[in-house]
């Protein structure tokens, strides 16, 4: 794979921001970009909620092609993630989202439904929250190594490429 552009992970963790562990999920998130050929920087790492919505803001009005964040995506009181990235998309994907969702299930995790995570455009940048466990993260690697691409190139005004077996999108 050969696109090139920039890309931010943002990592949603109240204990990971605080140093009471160390986050491992960003580091995979950053690996994956950087293969697909984005520059990204390190992680930044903030406690869930507003602090969020305001580092997904700071990296699309960087300028990034792609905001992955991890964490803060669940049911529990302080999972705020899907809250303060949803007001920053001008347009959601929500057959992105529901697909990292059924990667998840069809890994045997039947609890990836309980993700409230979204996927969107603000501007002309993807974003996507994943899930804040290493599995979850892995899975959605796997499903966004065919996506990000296409849609970083939709996202440029690139023409659509003509699919051999008649794909659309």
């Amino acid at each position: 794979m050969s696109l090139q552009g920039t890309a931010a992970v943002v990592v949603a963790s109240n204990r990971a921001s605080q140093g009471v562990y160390e986050d491992t999920t960003g580091p995979l998130l950053v690996q994956a970009l950087t293969a697909w050929g984005l520059q990204t920087p390190d992680p930044v790492v903030v406690p869930d909620g507003i602090a969020v919505g305001e580092a997904i803001e700071a990296a699309v009005a960087a300028g990034a092609d792609v905001v992955l964040s991890t964490g803060g995506t669940g049911i529990s009181p302080t999972d705020r993630t899907p809250d303060v990235t949803r007001p920053l998309l001008d347009r959601e994907l929500p057959g992105l989202a529901e697909a990292l969702r059924a990667a998840g299930v069809a890994k045997g995790v039947p609890t990836a439904v309980l993700s409230r995570g979204v996927a969107g455009v603000a501007g002309r940048t993807l974003v996507v929250n994943l899930p804040g466990s290493r599995g979850g993260v892995k899975d959605a690697i796997e499903v966004l190594a065919d996506v990000v691409p296409h849609a970083v190139e939709q996202l440029r005004g690139v023409d659509h490429r003509q699919e051999p077996t008649g794909g659309v999108g």
